[in-house]
């Protein structure tokens, strides 16, 4: 890896971790008695702009989900999806009433999804808060 790609990577953590800060994701706590903290790690992406050839580096941080425990961290998962069917309809209704359409990708909608449980996190590897390494988030 060269080490403008290194630049790329390293500038879209920064990011990621400030859209975490910026809405207020999460605390940096101590971890409760009886309680574990997930792993994590980052995940990285080169994304082609359809409209050009410009290609775009995306670094996401994600947990290793598959250390959570039902029941414990998580009582049922769910991921919304659009079907092929409404988004037909949709256009065909805008071709029809002579409407603009634009598409909008949220980067951080994730962010805003509301959490029954309490989750604990170990802090994103090269973003640990200095002197507050034994918190979680």
């Amino acid at each position: 890896m060269s080490h403008e790609d290194k630049e790329e990577w390293n500038k879209e953590m920064q990011e990621e971790m400030k859209s975490f800060q910026e809405n207020h994701t999460y605390d940096l706590v101590k971890l409760p008695k009886g309680k574990r903290s997930l792993k994590n790690k980052w995940f990285y992406k080169l994304k082609t702009e359809e409209t050009s050839s410009k290609t775009r580096f995306r670094a996401r941080l994600v947990v290793k989900g598959f250390n959570q425990k039902k029941g414990v961290d998580f009582e049922e998962n769910f991921s919304p999806m659009v079907k092929l069917s409404s988004i037909r309809v949709v256009l065909g209704l805008a071709a029809s009433l002579d409407l603009e359409v634009e598409q909008l990708d949220v980067k951080t909608a994730f962010l805003h999804g509301d959490l029954e449980e309490e989750i604990y996190l170990d802090q994103p590897e090269g973003f640990e808060v200095k002197g507050k390494e034994d918190l979680v988030c």
